[in-house]
């Protein structure tokens, strides 16, 4: 997947509350590298991560994951299974909760 679009979304985020890479990264526990590194697309954070950036910098997440979301519809149910099987129990009860919301969100 290519996270360059949501890198880019955090750090125009992260730019408008007038926030450094330093300020960021130390108000949600990461170093300046890691957060360099997701700004530029190279990796996406894990989920934790991920919310807490997103509710630090006042954004939606689904904001954040739009461009990816297009794509997520290409991943067959192999693809799905194996991410999955890649993170904790505790990570995929929070995935199942975004899930829900999605879900919630687009029957509206």
């Amino acid at each position: 997947m290519n996270f360059k679009s949501m890198g880019q979304k955090i750090k125009r985020a992260r730019e408008r509350k007038g926030y450094t890479q330093e300020e960021l990264a130390e108000r949600v526990n990461l170093s300046v590298q890691h957060i360099s590194v997701i700004e530029r697309g190279i990796k996406a954070p894990r989920l934790e991560t991920f919310l807490n950036i997103a509710n630090e910098l006042d954004v939606d997440a689904d904001y954040l994951l739009a461009d990816l979301l297009n794509v997520s519809e290409q991943l067959t149910s192999n693809e799905l299974y194996d991410m999955m099987a890649e993170v904790s129990k505790k990570e995929k009860r929070r995935i199942l909760e975004v899930v829900k919301v999605l879900i919630e969100m687009a029957d509206k």
